[in-house]
């Protein structure tokens, strides 16, 4: 343990130098291009992106979580091929635009950043099915996200969201929405015009009534724990619900710390099977 430590030492003292010599000291050479096509710095405790990782103009997966990034180089711009970029336990406050000319992304990973807003060149990336801003400053909901026609998987949670703008619905490939740990007082009515629609979290949020959601013949999965609710809301057959009143007994049980692991287990595993 003792080891462990003094090595993230080593790596936060190093990650302050700019000489190319301490960057290898954090990331390796770098010299040939993984022959997955996929990159993981993550955990090096980088404060910046080292320009030779954008040399690798075949690479799918770049991985730069959980390091101390607040901007990239515009040089990323040469990863024409990335489909999966991992932003998320960071520092940016503002998303670099120079991810806005990453075309061919599919899944971007912003969570646990400061971020209170998105550029309007986001709309650029027509291709992305995935977007995580869990844990940010967002205010108010990103209404660029609205322009992204292909997205399936859509995590806000643990925001400042009080609501949710009726342009949502364009989403018509929105399969998955996660608003955990926000600041909705009511049950966001766009929701209620999303047929297609088969995961709906709300937990952690300030709803007092939920109305009869049985007309979304999507809906697979709906969590709406740890509301004030006076309801549960109703839903169709064969729907899974988790939250007060609901009919399976792992959600009769009492509220805690096994009871929110379990419940987080099957949502996980809900997530992976439909992704």
């Amino acid at each position: 343990m003792w080891i462990w430590r003094m090595g993230n030492v080593v790596r936060g003292a190093v990650a302050f130098a700019p000489s190319e010599r301490c960057q290898r000291f954090l990331v390796g050479d770098l010299k040939e291009m993984p022959l997955d096509r996929t990159l993981d710095l993550s955990s090096r405790q980088l404060r910046r992106l080292p320009i030779r990782a954008s040399a690798f103009s075949e690479l799918v997966k770049l991985y730069l979580s959980d390091n101390h990034l607040n901007n990239l180089p515009s040089e990323l711009r040469k990863l024409q091929k990335l489909q999966l970029l991992a932003l998320d336990f960071n520092c940016f406050e503002e998303l670099p635009l120079v991810v806005c000319s990453l075309l061919q992304l599919n899944i971007l990973y912003l969570g646990n950043n400061r971020l209170y807003g998105l550029p309007r060149e986001l709309c650029k990336l027509t291709e992305l099915k995935t977007l995580w801003l869990e844990t940010n400053s967002f205010t108010k909901f990103p209404r660029v996200v609205c322009e992204l026609p292909n997205i399936k998987t859509l995590h806000l949670g643990y925001n400042q969201l009080r609501n949710l703008p009726s342009e949502l619905s364009r989403l018509e490939e929105l399969r998955s929405i996660w608003l955990a740990g926000n600041m909705l007082n009511q049950f966001p009515t766009v929701l209620l015009k999303m047929h297609y629609l088969e995961v709906i979290d709300v937990d952690r949020n300030r709803i007092c009534h939920f109305p009869s959601l049985t007309h979304l013949k999507g809906l697979k999965l709906v969590i709406y724990d740890h509301n004030p609710c006076v309801n549960a809301p109703l839903v169709g057959e064969g729907v899974r619900r988790v939250g007060r009143w609901a009919d399976s007994s792992d959600d009769e049980e009492d509220d805690n710390e096994g009871k929110v692991a379990k419940v987080g287990m099957k949502v996980q595993g809900f997530l992976e099977e439909n992704e």
